[in-house]
Parts: structure tokens; sequence; C-alpha cells
């Protein structure tokens, strides 16, 4: 399906890119926007729509179609990857287990005993005034 809408999207994203270059510009006109004399026509200073503005149109939508569709199927999780989920084990190591060996030694040490707390400093003398 994914490769069904790459397809459609690369087919709608050329012809769009015909369709416009397809088209002529619209600079030559603006004389008649600003009220010069071509702007006397049916539709008005803008003109009528032409069948090659209006396939630009359904173009345009069908490739933002495509667009959002091809986003929103690349995000899903079950879309394939190139990338392993999990690194591969060098071929060198296996899995081996260890048998249990000697527990790290704790220190068989009683925890020191609290110190004092420092006795308060009696007070500083005073200060002789001066005479």
């Amino acid at each position: 399906m994914t490769i069904l809408l790459t397809i459609l999207h690369i087919a709608v994203c050329i012809a769009l890119i015909a369709i416009v270059l397809l088209q002529s510009g619209k600079g030559a006109e603006m004389g008649a926007s600003f009220g010069a004399g071509g702007s006397q026509s049916v539709f008005g200073a803008g003109g009528g729509t032409t069948f090659l503005s209006k396939l630009t149109t359904g173009a345009a939508i069908i490739f933002m179609l495509t667009s959002l569709t091809l986003a929103y199927l690349s995000g899903k999780t079950g879309s394939s990857s190139i990338m392993p989920k999990t690194a591969p084990k060098p071929a060198g190591q296996q899995q081996q287990t260890a048998p249990p060996t000697q527990q790290p030694i704790q220190s068989q040490k009683s925890p020191a005993p609290a110190q004092p707390a420092p006795q308060a400093s009696p007070a500083a003398p005073a200060v002789p005034e001066k005479k």
C-alpha cells in the first residue's frame, strides 16, 4: 500500500509541476486589479477560473492528502526498519553464567563512638576602656 501511495504521490507531484508551468503568468495583468483598462471583464478584475487553475487545485489537494497519508503510515509502529531493535552479541562471546564467588567483604568495624561536642569557650574578656 505504501508503494502504491508513493507512486501516486510522485505522479501527482510531476503533474502539479507541469500544470503550474503551463499556466500563463499573472504579472502582466496587475494593472487590471488597480482599475486599468482591462478590468471590464465579465468575472471582474481577477478573471474567471480556468480549467488549468481547477486542475491545479485538484492536484494540490491530492498531493496534500498523499503527503499526510504517507507521513501517518511511516509513523506507525508496525513499519519495518533497517536498524535492529537489539544489538547482536559478538560471535566470540557467549552468554556465560559465572559461578557465585565470594561476597564482597564488608568491614567488621563497629561505628566510631560519637565525639562529644566541643565546649563553648568562656566569654571574651571585656575590653578595657580608654582613658
